[in-house]
C-alpha cells in the first residue's frame, strides 16, 4: 500500500471519528448513516471504529447496524459493554435485543456543523 493510500484512510478514520462525536448520549447512529455523511461504505465506518486507538476518547458505543442491533464481535465482550453503557445513557432494547430507531435514532449533524466541516448540507 502507498503512502498517499495511507493517508487518506487516515484522514477518513478521522472524518468517522469527527462525525461520531457528534452523536449525544441517548442516542444512536447506525454505521450506514454515519457513512453516508463521510462518503464511504459502512464496513469501513466498522473498521475505523475497531481500529480506534485508546489514546482517542470516542462513543463508539453509540453506532448500531440498521436493525438497531449491537453488531457482535468475534471476540472480547466489547458487545455487552456497548450495551451496558447504552442503557446507561437512557437506551432501551427490545426482548430481542433491538434498539427502537425511530425513538433513538439520531437526526445527524446540523447544517451549521456539516458546513463549518466541509460538507455540503445540500447532500442530507
Amino acid at each position: 500500500m502507498n503512502s498517499e493510500n495511507i493517508t487518506d484512510r487516515k484522514s477518513l478514520h478521522s472524518r468517522i471519528y469527527e462525525v461520531v462525536d457528534q452523536v449525544p448520549a441517548g442516542r444512536v447512529a447506525t454505521y450506514g448513516q454515519i457513512a453516508k455523511i463521510v462518503g464511504c461504505g459502512a464496513r469501513v465506518v466498522g473498521y475505523a471504529l475497531a481500529s480506534l486507538p485508546i489514546s482517542r476518547p470516542l462513543c463508539w458505543h453509540r453506532v448500531v447496524n440498521a436493525r438497531g442491533e449491537i453488531s457482535l464481535r468475534s471476540s472480547g465482550d466489547s458487545h455487552s459493554r456497548q450495551r451496558s453503557l447504552l442503557f446507561e445513557e437512557g437506551v432501551r432494547f427490545d426482548l430481542k435485543g433491538r434498539i427502537d430507531l425511530s425513538e433513538f435514532r439520531w437526526q445527524g449533524p446540523g447544517w451549521l456543523w456539516l458546513e463549518q466541516n466541509g460538507y455540503d448540507p445540500g447532500d442530507f
